[in-house]
């Protein structure tokens, strides 16, 4: 007869009684449900208010608004040679819709390049203004006179920005402000001789510009809507002015978009291994945990319809120094002044800002939304979302907004009571299953994101999250 070895625990003793790697045979797991890194808060699709595109688009309607071609400018770059793309100099008022591309690539052929460093002084006030200049790279400070005789900071000029235009449609003219490099960069500027020369060699262009010269400028409002003309203050039986509301011929449309994946579930799975989870339910959770996180990016990012993108280009606006400070926050909030809601930025740039606020000796208070505390400014919460990405040069952009309708603010598009919708805005439909057994599910998410009016979003762009001392 063979008789077992006794058992022989870790410090070289018999085992008196049964090891736990035994026992554990006999014992139920407790096991969680698959966990998921990349799932964040979305904090943009649960602020947003959310509203029906029947037909799968919504129409934006709004007062007629004149263009004026304030916008920017985009370059190429080819090593350290810049050069302005032929058809973005549109952007500047008085060649806006002109279309001749090769008296535009002349014309663009024309633009020298200069460099600046930190303290150089682009254009002096009360110098002749013979020059228009484009901002390719960089940081400047417009400086003007104050009301009681000081210097002010007018505006803050950066990437694509460009002043001015009409310092070469006008004869006899001056600067009225100083122009001073706060960061090294790169701008191309185009002297009134160049233009005139290059006019006198273009009838076409000579046309355009003498018809802008002499068009007259529409009635319209500070937000270069049409006026709509009203009386007050008279007294009497004055003659009262008649007026209308004219509307854009051409609104824009958003069209919802889609985000879709096919989820592939083996049959013997979805039968065999149910317990005590079941499979295609689990695999479904994480499907459309990733589906939201792509809608939230989107409808950030997207080039078509995403915030970033379709912020107007008036508010837009650069840091000052290059960190986002205070200044930097109050300024969007000049911009957003109309009932803001709240600040989104990647959770970096809130560290950035939290730096800067300690650095001043300031700090802010928090506020509660729904049991979380965040931070805010002026009383108007910080909510962190990482799909406002960080460049390479560790700079990012702090969006701030109004939202709904009612406030003429940013809203989501959705279309709900979808065929076999699982979610608000989300459909899961069977499709079918193939020969290998493997059941196939069609998983859809259907959205988009408009904004009714140009002051409802504003974009700090620029911001730097790495700069110490």
């Amino acid at each position: 007869m063979t008789l077992t070895e006794p058992d022989v625990s870790a410090n070289g003793q018999s085992q008196l009684s049964l090891s736990t790697a035994a026992a554990r045979n006999l014992a139920t797991t407790t096991k969680s449900e698959p966990q998921m890194q990349g799932i964040t808060s979305r904090w943009l699709l649960k602020l947003l208010p959310w509203v029906e595109a029947k037909g799968g688009a919504y129409r934006v309607n709004r007062r007629l608004s004149y263009a004026v071609g304030d916008g920017r400018v985009t370059f190429t770059t080819a090593g350290a040679e810049v050069r302005v793309i032929p058809q973005e100099l549109c952007e500047l008022g008085m060649l806006r819709s002109y279309d001749d591309v090769e008296v535009l690539s002349a014309l663009a052929d024309r633009f020298v390049q200069r460099e600046f460093q930190p303290g150089d002084v682009i254009v002096e006030r009360g110098h002749p203004a013979d020059q228009v200049c484009l901002i390719a790279h960089g940081k400047l400070n417009k400086i003007g006179v104050g009301k009681y005789g000081d210097e002010a900071v007018l505006e803050t000029l950066a990437d694509g920005d460009h002043f001015t235009y009409k310092a070469i449609l006008e004869s006899d003219d001056t600067w009225d402000f100083t122009v001073k490099a706060l960061t090294p960069g790169t701008l191309l500027s185009l002297s009134q001789q160049a233009f005139e020369e290059l006019i006198g060699q273009s009838d076409s262009l000579r046309a355009h510009i003498e018809n802008f010269r002499n068009s007259p400028e529409a009635a319209k409002n500070e937000f270069g809507e049409a006026s709509i003309e009203l009386a007050a203050g008279h007294a009497g039986e004055s003659d009262l002015p008649g007026t209308y509301v004219d509307y854009e011929t051409s609104p824009r449309e958003y069209e919802l978009s889609v985000a879709q994946t096919v989820l592939r579930v083996h049959s013997r799975v979805a039968d065999l291994y149910n317990h005590p989870m079941d499979q295609t339910e689990q695999q479904l959770r994480l499907t459309i945990q990733a589906l939201r996180e792509r809608q939230e990016h989107e409808m950030i990012n997207n080039r078509e319809f995403g915030l970033l993108h379709n912020a107007d280009l008036s508010m837009r606006i650069p840091t000052r120094s290059g960190p986002p400070t205070p200044g930097d926050l109050d300024e969007l909030l000049s911009l957003v002044w109309k009932e803001p809601a709240f600040f989104l930025a990647h959770p970096r740039t809130i560290a950035a800002f939290g730096r800067e606020c300690t650095r001043a000796g300031i700090y802010p208070d928090a506020v509660d939304v729904g049991g979380h505390r965040l931070p805010a400014w002026r009383g108007v919460p910080i909510f962190p979302c990482n799909k406002l990405g960080v460049s390479e040069t560790r700079t990012s952009s702090i969006l701030l907004m109004r939202t709904g309708e009612e406030s003429q603010g940013v809203i989501g598009l959705h279309q709900t009571g979808l065929p076999d919708e699982y979610e608000p805005g989300l459909s899961v439909r069977f499709m079918n299953i193939t020969e290998k057994a493997i059941i196939n599910y069609l998983v859809s998410a259907y959205y988009s994101a408009a904004v009714l009016v140009p002051d409802a979003l504003g974009v700090l762009e620029g911001v730097e999250i790495g700069r110490e001392g």
